[in-house]
């Protein structure tokens, strides 16, 4: 199933996930830190969405409360709320 985020307070603009049941098959990030934001794409396909959350879920950015990984684990949040 395809799910689009639309990040807030962060650098990436559109987060696509590719997801299968409850595994991530994919994700394409737009905007950002590209070397970082690809390197942290292929980190997380393969693996569990309750795993992702966990690891990611409140990781800041500098002195910003949030960060790419941690709206990735809020987009993933999200997606197990629209199931």
């Amino acid at each position: 199933m395809k799910f689009t985020y639309l990040p807030k307070g962060v650098c990436s603009q559109v987060f696509e996930f590719e997801i299968e049941g409850t595994t991530i098959q994919s994700v394409k990030i737009t905007g950002g830190c590209p070397g970082n934001l690809l390197g942290i794409s292929h980190l997380i396909e393969g693996k569990e969405i309750d795993e992702v959350i966990e690891r990611l879920q409140g990781v800041p950015c500098g002195r910003k409360p949030t960060s790419c990984p941690d709206q990735i684990s809020k987009a993933l949040v999200q997606y197990k709320a629209s199931l």
